[in-house]
């Protein structure tokens, strides 16, 4: 359970007891600031308090005294002007210890999204050429985002854009029939400026020479462009779905920009708006600052963003008649909503920031208000070996693939260390960070903590065989061994993982996952070393068999919590490590 949900509805019994009737929306049950001020704090008396009439610590005085009746609180204080701290007894915690191993790694999952149905999107690069570092950040959060709403209780589908519409897909179709033309033994030189010099789009071209033979060698661009437009996009999806699988990221659906455009979808998302006023010719002010050369005052079909928040309304066509990228993004997002996606996340690059407001606002009015669409955007990764900017290879011609990347340090260091930043903090990727052994490291550390539990587990089998099917259901009596200020301070983070995954959830921010762990890691590491500063805190105690079964059981706990986290992250557990 949330023990802080839990604690907040006693609170609330207990305000109305003392003062029926109140609004208690704003009273929260929380971690204390300081872990020597208790185990829970509200601001009950706080927020109430002019409602009510009183002073705070009066008030606070009131709310105490009946938490002082709880079977499960040993202590109450009033702090400064009327926070109240509230501490637990030691039967608590080896309740919630007990919650942990009856649940296994289900514990921390919570029905908080009632089967909310989401829709988070992620990676969405062009199809113009493989994944590449940058990439990975937003494939991995998107990835492991999806997988904490799933926890606690969301409908999450995991969707793909495929941007298979723009000028970029004909640029990679000319690209791909120059190697096209190589393949069937012309010397090309050095590839043209404009064009994609990387060696990845040799096999398309081959395939095509095979395909078609010499057919479209000489041929004029409007006889072949078609062809190898589509069949550029369908190689390059093949080559992104692999580097996906490799980084261990799956999309559910993929949806085309190209299906959007050609099934008459961006023109009824625009008649939509026109029907509702919210499309008119006009010219835009100019731009603040420096104009760029090519600005000139002309009108324009513009979306009344303003309307719904942005900063300045928005064109949908360019000079040629052509529609922008925004409004296919406007039909895409009410296709989104049209599927029964009323929330929406989108996992972007850094260098979108200008395009959220503009989202928002259309996802307003697409769905009449009634649709909610949260951006995250992924920072740059710094990709450095021993502190030093580093370049890994120049098979994709200016840019490290994430295929690379993943060869050289594997999967779940990747997938780890992407989630150890906020989504919008600058990440450096050092290669030989990564892959030490010591605190500094994270992957290695809180995997180290669940190898070193396997250890003493393989150990404990040596002298107690059934040891794993007795701690299944422990005897709270034996569990109430667990005395020491470390075991319980253990057994209290260990409580906390259910709130930590419904806060981080709700914050939609996976990276408090990968700070939670690190932080439970450094609680067991820091029992472990007690243990061998003094024998009496040792893991197994041959003389005392049921001191060790309960710290056999605490130590079931930690590998069952780090497992569940991991999984979230889609990062597979550590029972040895060499």
């Amino acid at each position: 359970m949330n023990l802080f949900s839990y604690f907040r509805t006693e609170i609330i019994a207990a305000v109305e007891k003392v003062a029926p009737g109140q609004d208690t929306s704003k009273v929260t049950a929380e971690p204390p600031r300081e872990a020597s001020h208790g185990d829970v704090a509200t601001n009950a008396a706080m927020v109430l308090c002019k409602a009510v009439g009183a002073k705070p610590r009066d008030l606070a005085d009131k709310i105490a005294a009946e938490l002082r009746g709880h079977a499960a609180v040993t202590g109450v204080e009033v702090a400064g002007p009327g926070f109240i701290n509230i501490r637990l007894a030691d039967s608590f915690w080896i309740e919630r210890l007990i919650d942990v191993l009856r649940e296994g790694e289900a514990y921390g999952g919570s029905d908080l999204g009632k089967s909310h149905r989401v829709n988070v999107e992620y990676v969405s690069a062009n199809p113009t050429g493989p994944m590449h570092i940058g990439h990975a950040r937003g494939a991995v959060t998107g990835d492991a985002l999806a997988s904490l709403l799933a926890k606690v209780g969301y409908d999450v589908t995991r969707e793909y854009y495929v941007n298979d519409a723009g000028a970029q897909v004909d640029v990679l179709a000319r690209s791909v029939h120059l190697r096209y033309r190589e393949a069937l033994g012309e010397a090309i030189g050095e590839i043209p400026e404009g064009l994609y010099p990387g060696d990845y789009l040799k096999p398309a071209g081959a395939a095509l020479a095979q395909l078609h033979g010499a057919k479209f060698k000489d041929a004029p661009e409007a006889e072949w462009l078609l062809e190898f437009r589509g069949h550029s996009v369908e190689a390059m999806l093949g080559m992104i779905r692999s580097d996906l699988a490799g980084l261990g990221v799956r999309h559910d659906v993929f949806v085309s920009e190209r299906g959007l455009v050609e099934g008459g979808k961006v023109q009824a998302a625009l008649e939509f708006l026109q029907a509702k006023g919210l499309i008119y010719e006009g010219v835009l002010e100019p731009p603040k600052g420096k104009l760029p050369d090519d600005w000139e005052p002309r009108p324009q079909t513009l979306f009344k963003a303003t309307q719904f928040g942005d900063d300045v309304d928005r064109p949908l066509k360019k000079s040629d008649g052509s529609w922008t990228y925004f409004a296919s993004d406007i039909a895409y997002h009410l296709d989104k909503y049209r599927r029964g996606f009323a929330s929406m996340i989108d996992v972007w690059g850094a260098d979108h920031g200008g395009y959220v407001k503009r989202m928002q606002a259309a996802v307003k009015a697409v769905s009449e208000g009634k649709g909610d669409l949260d951006v995250k955007l992924c920072q740059m990764v710094n990709l450095l070996k021993g502190g030093q900017p580093y370049k890994m290879s120049k098979r994709a011609g200016t840019f490290v693939t994430l295929a690379d990347l993943v060869e050289a340090v594997g999967k779940d260091v990747v997938r780890f260390i992407m989630l150890t930043r906020k989504n919008d903090a600058h990440l450096d990727f050092d290669l030989d960070k990564v892959t030490e052994q010591s605190r500094d490291n994270p992957v290695f550390y809180v995997q180290y903590a669940h190898a070193r539990c396997h250890s003493v587990m393989r150990h404990a089998v040596e002298i107690w065989p059934d040891w794993a099917s007795i701690v299944q259901t422990p005897d709270p009596a034996v569990l109430q061994r667990l005395t020491d200020p470390a075991e319980l301070g253990l057994i209290k983070q260990l409580a906390g993982w259910p709130r930590l995954v419904e806060t981080a959830a709700e914050a939609h921010e996976p990276h408090r996952v990968a700070f939670y762990l690190y932080e439970l890691a450094a609680g067991f590491h820091g029992l472990w070393n007690k243990g061998k500063d003094e024998a009496r805190l040792r893991f197994l105690i041959e003389e005392d068999r049921d001191l060790s079964l309960a710290r056999l059981a605490l130590l079931q706990a930690v590998v069952l919590v780090i497992s569940s986290g991991l999984a979230i992250f889609g990062v597979e557990p550590m029972k040895e490590m060499r």
